[in-house]
Order: C-alpha cells, then sequence, then structure tokens
C-alpha cells in the first residue's frame, strides 16, 4: 500500500472506529510505518482524528522502544524538534503524544519527563535555566493534557518532581481551557487548592473539553473545583 493510500485509509478509520478497536486497527502495518501518517494527524482540525492520533502514538512508540531503544529516542526528539522555535513548526499535538508515549514506556518516562515539564516552567537565573515555556495557550493546554495524564497514571512520580509551583500561574490564565486542565493536575496529586482559586471557580459554568480514555467530556470549572471537596 502507498503512503498517501496508507494515509487516507488511516484518516478514515481512525475516528470512526470504536477506541477500543484502536489496536486492532494499528496492527496489520509496521510501526515505523504509521508514523508520518500519524505526525501529520495530530495537526488535525479534526478533533477526533487529532487525539487518537496522540492515542496510536502511546501504542505504537513503545512498541518500537522495545524493539530499538535509539530508533524511539529520535521520535522523542522529533517532537522536542518541533516545538522549538528555531524548527519553524508550531508543535501542535506534540506534548500530548510525548506524554501518552511516557505513559506506557518507563525508560522514555524516565529520560524526557523533565522536559515535558520545562514547557510549563519559566527560565530560572543563570545556572538553573531549566524552562522553556510555551507561551501559546493551545500549547499551554497541550502541556498541562500531558502532565496531567501522567499525574493520573503516577502521582507520586509527579510529587517528586515537585511542580506545584509552576503551575500556580497558570490557575490565572485567562484562557479558561488552561485553568481547567492546570485544576485537574492538582486534583490528580490531591494538592489543596486555595481558597482564592476555590471561591474564584467554584461559581463558574464556564466548560471546559476534555479528552480522557477515547472520549470527550465536557466539564465546568465548578465541577472540578467541587471534586476537590472531597479529598
Amino acid at each position: 500500500m502507498s503512503r498517501i493510500a496508507l494515509k487516507k485509509k488511516l484518516a478514515a478509520e481512525l475516528p470512526s472506529a470504536p477506541f477500543s478497536k484502536l489496536g486492532e486497527i494499528l496492527s496489520p502495518y509496521k510501526e515505523q510505518q504509521l508514523l508520518n501518517p500519524l505526525f501529520s494527524f495530530i495537526c488535525s482540525v479534526d478533533e477526533v482524528l487529532r487525539w487518537r492520533a496522540v492515542s496510536a502514538f502511546g501504542i505504537i512508540v513503545p512498541r518500537i522502544a522495545e524493539k530499538n531503544i535509539e530508533s524511539a529516542r529520535m521520535i522523542m526528539r522529533r517532537f522536542l524538534w518541533s516545538l522549538n522555535d528555531e524548527s519553524g513548526g508550531i508543535g501542535w499535538g506534540a506534548p500530548e503524544s510525548m506524554a501518552e508515549i511516557m505513559c506506557f514506556h518507563e525508560g522514555l518516562r524516565g529520560e524526557y519527563l523533565h522536559m515535558l515539564l520545562s514547557y510549563l516552567r519559566e527560565d530560572g537565573d543563570e545556572p538553573f535555566q531549566d524552562g522553556n515555556q510555551l507561551e501559546l495557550p493551545q500549547l499551554q493546554q497541550g502541556a498541562l493534557w500531558g502532565v496531567g495524564r501522567l499525574a493520573e497514571k503516577y502521582p507520586d512520580l509527579l510529587r517528586e518532581e515537585d511542580i506545584i509551583a509552576d503551575l500556580l500561574p497558570y490557575l490565572d490564565s485567562g484562557d479558561l481551557q488552561v485553568v481547567g486542565l492546570a485544576l485537574r493536575i492538582f486534583y490528580f496529586l490531591k494538592e489543596p487548592l486555595s481558597v482564592r482559586f476555590r471561591e474564584k471557580c467554584l461559581e463558574s459554568t464556564e466548560i471546559i473539553r476534555v479528552y480522557e480514555d477515547g472520549e470527550f467530556s465536557d466539564i465546568s470549572l465548578g465541577s472540578i473545583v467541587e471534586s476537590f471537596l472531597s479529598l
């Protein structure tokens, strides 16, 4: 099958098939065959296709890593490069895909988690400049979703990374999707929320959209804050 034909086939099948069948759809193809279509899909305006591609990366890159860890590292570096100003790209879908991959491969998680976290951090004073903070709210959403994905799955590991201070500025963002995704990380890490933020969000009926386990949920900021009351 030609690369163009494969891309068209996947573009049709990934959004329409049940999420539980995602691995089955990918299994007939060699992992390397799937990379270029998936990289293009994570930039798609089709919401379902974009997120299915993120999930697909979490399936195929860990498989590649088990066969050849250096090949998997090259893929991770490709994501990192797409987020670099010098690349000329924007990096849509890169933080989310990196996080999904790290959810399912311990070695890559150990090597690249600090890079994902750096996208939420401002540069410190010399020689402690470990931040690569993303400026666009849409990219911030991707980084926060990715950190939240890992915080839900590996809360103890994320607590060790001491990220709470880095998250606080996002609670004051003018982008409500950014605020909501930052709040979810606090919840997954069972971190207390200040009275100011509780009061600010508890009365809010603003809705954010979250992708979880192949499904989309529309939830209000107030309902996220209410969940803290049970902690």
